[in-house]
């Protein structure tokens, strides 16, 4: 899986990493049961600091999405993901400020319906 990092972005880049391996998930690009690189090994080929992938997969594991074993070290885990109100709460408050900013823009309902429909199918194609 490649992994884009924009060392000039505004978002830590332990938020990057982490909607980079969820992106993965997503598109089926990261499947069930497979181990991602080492913290160390990523970091290096990366070329960031292990604490910072360190985070990334802490929060991964927070989120449902990694289990942390000792010996395999972190493996996607969406098995035993299921859909959570929080989980629609939490988009919620992330898509607010961008629809603000597209109404702001004066972009239509339309538009936005068909970006999201168009974003969501992409996702769908790559499985």
């Amino acid at each position: 899986m490649l992994i884009e990092i924009n060392f000039e972005s505004d978002i830590p880049i332990y938020t990057q990493l982490r909607n980079e391996i969820l992106r993965g998930i997503a598109s089926g690009k990261l499947a069930e049961g497979e181990i991602l690189p080492s913290v160390r090994q990523l970091a290096s080929d990366i070329g960031i600091n292990m604490h910072t992938v360190n985070k990334a997969y802490n929060i991964l594991k927070q989120e449902g999405f990694l289990t942390i074993d000792r010996r395999k070290g972190a493996v996607i885990n969406t098995k035993n993901l299921r859909y959570k109100k929080e989980t629609l709460i939490n988009m919620e408050k992330e898509l607010n400020p961008i629809i603000a900013e597209g109404i702001c823009c004066d972009i239509s309902k339309n538009d936005f319906i068909e970006m999201i429909n168009k974003i969501y199918d992409d996702y769908k194609v790559e499985e």
